[in-house]
């Protein structure tokens, strides 16, 4: 039982390598069959990255769980959980933007031109993921706060996009089909792991309503509007947890 969070581990990368996997083959090929050529559309693949990365993030939850449940820690599984968390919350999120960078492009008069620069910016999505992870893994542990969003609070937004690139909600989808866009996006995404901004956890203890009220307020706005919003739900929930951090006061220094 002593492995089973490193387990769950290994079951966010499994998934976070999986979402690489549907996302690089997120664009239309050429197929032939019984001698006759076809264009398949490549659009459902991205539809599963987005996918196999929320999966990977129930992996993530579940691992630190069953780790306090079982009452485990190791430097092994921290190490495990960052390097897991790099791949299916920054790679893997990389890839979908990516992607988008490279079909907002090809829609314009001059797609043949564009070179491979104009959507590398997405990769900056995981190096500073990487430097996030890092300073979280050598700072004091508190158990009321983080110190600038989580990576998988980013990685499970970015995931949200091909989603609502898929259903189009009120057109948003079209509308983030941008590179402007895409750069601001990835930018404050960027500057959002790597800030001193203080995000409450998610870690609830007790139903302490005085203690753990940002936490329920965040909880219960998501749930009355996953109905109504549907996909857009998850980038509402995402603003939300920012705005309520602001009006978080941490009990730990």
């Amino acid at each position: 039982m002593k492995h089973l969070p490193n387990l769950l581990t290994l079951g966010n990368l499994f998934f976070g390598c999986m979402a690489i996997a549907f996302i690089l083959h997120s664009q239309p090929f050429l197929a032939e069959v019984n001698g006759e050529q076809y264009w398949i559309s490549g659009t459902t693949q991205a539809y599963y990255g987005s996918i196999c990365i929320l999966i990977a993030g129930i992996f993530d939850l579940l691992d630190g769980m069953v780790a306090r449940w079982l009452g485990v820690t190791s430097a092994i599984g921290k190490d495990l959980d960052s390097l897991s968390d790099i791949v299916s919350f920054g790679v893997a999120p990389s890839m979908i933007l990516m992607k988008m960078l490279w079909a907002s492009y090809m829609q314009q008069p001059n797609a043949m031109e564009v070179s491979m620069l104009s959507m590398s910016p997405a990769f900056l999505l995981a190096c500073f993921g990487a430097l996030r992870l890092a300073r979280f893994n050598n700072s004091p542990a508190t158990t009321s706060y983080f110190t600038g969003v989580p990576i998988p609070a980013i990685g499970l937004v970015v995931a949200s996009f091909p989603l609502i690139n898929f259903y189009n909600p009120l057109g948003i989808g079209f509308k983030m089909q941008q590179p402007w866009l895409l750069y601001i996006i990835i930018a404050i995404l960027c500057w959002l792991m790597v800030s001193k901004l203080k995000m409450f956890t998610l870690k609830v203890s007790s139903f302490n309503l005085k203690k753990y009220w940002v936490q329920f307020a965040w909880l219960g706005l998501t749930l009355i509007a996953l109905p109504f919003l549907k996909i857009l739900a998850v980038p509402f929930s995402f603003l939300l947890y920012i705005v309520l951090s602001f009006a978080y006061k941490p009990t730990e220094a």
